[in-house]
């Protein structure tokens, strides 16, 4: 039993990584790609409104919203392998630093979900919104993603120092 717990173990930390790449990777390519906001004006040509809304389609919309899931569970279960689950969300002792980082992530992981996405929808049309409106969820899903791209650094940084405890500080 245990060589098999070992095994899903090693999978998550596979699957923790690939996740991260996959989800943070797509924040900080986006802000390379797209370093500021360019808003479509309600006065645009519809053919050019229509071609910045294809394009958010294709950038924003994918399996990055479900990387974050990923990254949630593998990291959930690798904390509760560890038996260090309720230390690490309490941010107590040495876990605190690790903490910090989960924490981050986790408000990362509800702003995707919870204020990107459903935005998004309407600017990508999966939910019917008049022009205004998808002009308006652009500017939020814009900021929305720049929020997540800043918050990366410290998630990272927090999670990869974790494991030396407080003695990195």
């Amino acid at each position: 039993m245990s060589s098999t717990m070992d095994m899903i173990d090693v999978l998550s930390r596979w699957g923790h990584l690939m996740g991260v790449i996959i989800w943070m990777g797509h924040n900080l390519a986006n802000v390379v790609q797209n370093p500021y906001y360019k808003p479509a004006s309600p006065t645009s040509p519809l053919e050019e409104v229509g071609k910045q809304f294809e394009k958010a389609l294709k950038r924003e919309h994918g399996i990055f919203r479900y990387a974050s899931l990923v990254v949630l569970a593998t990291g959930t279960y690798m904390l509760w392998y560890r038996d260090i689950l309720a230390d690490v969300l309490s941010l107590k002792g040495e876990y605190a630093i690790l903490g910090i980082g989960v924490w981050v992530g986790v408000l990362m992981m509800l702003n995707l979900w919870f204020v990107l996405w459903p935005h998004q929808k309407k600017v990508i049309g999966f939910v019917p919104a008049p022009l205004e409106e998808r002009i308006r969820c652009s500017r939020i899903t814009f900021l929305s993603s720049r929020t997540n791209s800043m918050l990366a650094f410290p998630a990272v940084f927090f999670m990869g120092t974790g494991g030396h405890g407080l003695t990195v500080f």
